[in-house]
């Protein structure tokens, strides 16, 4: 058995570890990085500020959901406006864009106050 197979063997155990083995620990066992999307990290950092803590949940999991959330509400609230007359498009570049960029800033609004802004 190798230097490292025991050091994380002992270290399962909930035996103490010298400091030399701490070294050797972390570098057998690399922590894994996780990449959120807007919205996880948004909720993340959220819930940083609030002081909760979520090493005992699966946080990960938790936050991929929440971008895969607001991934949905984003389609389907942009499919109901674009469908409200106010909202069409008229063929005039500036208007068009200007009905675009208020749909989005509903949209961002909306996932904001449902999704990420809530415990």
């Amino acid at each position: 058995m190798t230097k490292k197979e025991q050091v994380i063997m002992k270290a399962e155990r909930g035996e103490g570890l010298t400091v030399e083995e701490i070294k050797i620990y972390h570098e057998a066992v690399k922590p894994e990085k996780h990449v959120y999307g807007k919205y996880g990290t948004l909720k993340k950092k959220y819930l940083e500020d609030k002081g909760i803590d979520w090493t005992i949940a699966d946080l990960p999991t938790y936050l991929h959901g929440v971008d895969k959330q607001a991934a949905e509400l984003q389609e389907t609230m942009r499919a109901r406006l674009e469908q409200d007359e106010r909202y069409k498009r008229t063929g005039n570049f500036i208007e068009d864009y200007r009905r675009m960029t208020e749909i989005q800033k509903l949209i961002e609004e909306e996932i904001l106050n449902e999704i990420v802004y809530v415990v």
